[in-house]
């Protein structure tokens, strides 16, 4: 199984408001870049768009190990919450909504495809690919007209 290396990002001009993600994919001493967003969305759906686009991108299983500045997408599987959240009908431990379920749904269908192990950065912190994630999606963010 190859093991690609996943760098991910999202940004919002507000929250919600104009968005971005961005992603670079990691391979054999080769790098692609990937970028997209939204006119109005929120920072998280951009976190879990710029994870799922990466994952999506590639063409066969893979052994994954993505590393992200999002908490809300490391904790919600490290910490056992999109296990609970799928198992309580999409409720939280106080019963209310889980916002994204279509993007945790997709996600999850990737997971089950690929071996992902997932690494959390601190951003803005200068670590280099998360730098160029932000970047990518700043950029996107900045192409909607306000």
């Amino acid at each position: 199984m190859k093991h690609v290396y996943i760098y991910t990002d999202g940004a919002c001009r507000g929250n919600p408001g104009r968005g971005g993600w961005g992603a670079v994919l990691v391979y054999g001493g080769r790098e692609k870049e990937l970028s997209g967003g939204e006119a109005m969305t929120t920072n998280n759906r951009m976190e879990l768009s710029a994870v799922i686009a990466a994952l999506s991108a590639l063409k066969e299983p893979c052994e994954v190990t993505l590393t992200t500045d999002s908490q809300y997408v490391v904790n919600a599987i490290e910490k056992g919450w999109l296990e609970s959240w799928r198992n309580n009908k999409w409720r939280k431990s106080d019963k209310s909504a889980v916002l994204n379920v279509d993007l945790w749904e997709e996600l999850v269908a990737l997971l089950e495809k690929h071996e992902v192990s997932f690494v959390w950065v601190k951003g803005h912190n200068g670590h280099s690919y998360n730098e160029r994630c932000d970047a990518l999606a700043t950029a996107f963010a900045d192409s909607f007209e306000q």
